[in-house]
């Protein structure tokens, strides 16, 4: 996929910066996971997290994921 942006936009961002800024704004918009948004950065998902402790961004952790971790901790127990 290819995007055009308006031509004062282009010179201000470098390719890098605008795949991490998009993938930024779908994981904060939840269209995406953090594995995606990673992804679409470019990045692992250490230096996504990263990008995201820098910019002061939580990650989307709710009740059924803290269940869901729990439930696979209490499997290993076992």
């Amino acid at each position: 996929m290819n995007v055009s942006l308006p031509e004062e936009f282009e010179k201000q961002f470098t390719p890098d910066e605008i795949r991490l800024h998009l993938a930024l704004g779908l994981f904060l918009g939840e269209r995406v996971t953090l594995g995606q948004a990673a992804a679409i950065a470019g990045l692992s998902q250490s230096e996504f997290l990263h990008e995201l402790g820098k910019r002061r961004i939580s990650v989307h952790y709710g009740e059924a994921d803290l269940l869901a971790d729990i439930a696979t901790v209490d499997r290993w127990g076992q």
